[in-house]
């Protein structure tokens, strides 16, 4: 593993080795992450994040972006389906992450740029939005092997994540969505980013760079590194109920549910099969693997 040092400065933190509340509030540590939304290595990456959040995310904030990568999405209309098919496929085996690569042969993407756009579109309602869009656009192609280029698909997408749907369907195309992934593209330049997903940690020291790690690492990396530039260790947070979980991210895979509660794939099955009885939640089989759908309480 190695550590490139690069980025912008943040401010200085008088203290940084002690956290009072207040400094908490404005969360010491910034984390940029690169990913390319079509790239099944950036969506292994996701439940790591989602871990991450909820055992550390009072430490820092994400900034999510779309890396130089997306500027070559066109060209992969090109490649070979089978080529596709076949990276997809051992992504997913290694990973744990379902990729039906399926697509390329069936459903191949007509218009890539076009996902970019929209991501940009649904950020411009606020970076949560954006984030819950992303996710959902993954889920479409990686799992649904959907073509979600279209412009139908993409409004369809902003409907099932609450967007305002009329917002969205004016910034899909303009100026201000298409201007926002340049400069994602320029920040990643910048950046030297050379692979997705890239992940970079920023402190609020002025002299102090980011810490970039290229490619996709084990959970307790990226841990390592947070302590790191926290210059202290710091305890996780207690795990939330897995009702609760469900119930904020309504759809999960078992792959996802074992890593965040550290539990192997066969207790993450038995345990969702425990809430399915209960009709809480509806099993979703997906080609590698199964999701699980929450049901709400009536």
């Amino acid at each position: 593993m190695s550590f490139k040092q690069t980025g912008p400065s943040l401010q200085k933190q008088t203290n940084a080795a002690q956290y009072s509340y207040f400094d908490l509030l404005k969360k010491p540590i910034e984390i940029y992450i690169f990913i390319d939304p079509l790239c099944p290595e950036s969506w292994s990456l996701d439940p790591i994040i989602k871990k991450l959040q909820l055992e550390y995310g009072r430490f820092f904030t994400i900034r999510p972006i779309l890396s130089d990568k997306v500027s070559k999405l066109n060209q992969r209309k090109n490649d070979h389906p089978t080529q596709l098919k076949r990276m997809w496929e051992k992504t997913a085996n290694r990973t744990g992450m379902c990729c039906d690569g399926d697509l390329w042969e069936e459903d191949p993407l007509t218009q890539p740029y076009h996902v970019a756009y929209a991501i940009k579109a649904a950020e411009l309602q606020g970076i949560k939005a954006g984030r819950r869009y992303l996710r959902k656009v993954q889920e479409y192609l990686f799992l649904s092997k959907t073509d979600i280029s279209s412009d139908q698909q993409l409004i369809q997408i902003a409907k099932e994540t609450n967007l305002d749907l009329d917002e969205f369907k004016r910034d899909l195309h303009a100026h201000p969505a298409k201007k926002a992934f340049q400069c994602d593209l320029k920040l990643s330049k910048e950046m030297e980013v050379d692979q997705t997903p890239s992940v970079v940690f920023f402190n609020e020291s002025i002299e102090d760079e980011g810490l970039k790690l290229s490619g996709a690492y084990d959970y307790h990396i990226y841990v390592k590194v947070l302590k790191q530039l926290l210059e202290r260790d710091v305890q996780p947070f207690d795990k939330p109920k897995l009702e609760d979980f469900l119930s904020h991210f309504n759809f999960i895979g078992s792959h996802e549910i074992a890593l965040i509660f550290d539990w192997s794939i066969e207790k993450a099955c038995k345990e969702m099969k425990k809430l399915q009885l209960k009709q809480l939640v509806t099993k979703v089989p997906v080609k590698h693997g199964v999701f699980w759908r929450y049901n709400p309480r009536p």
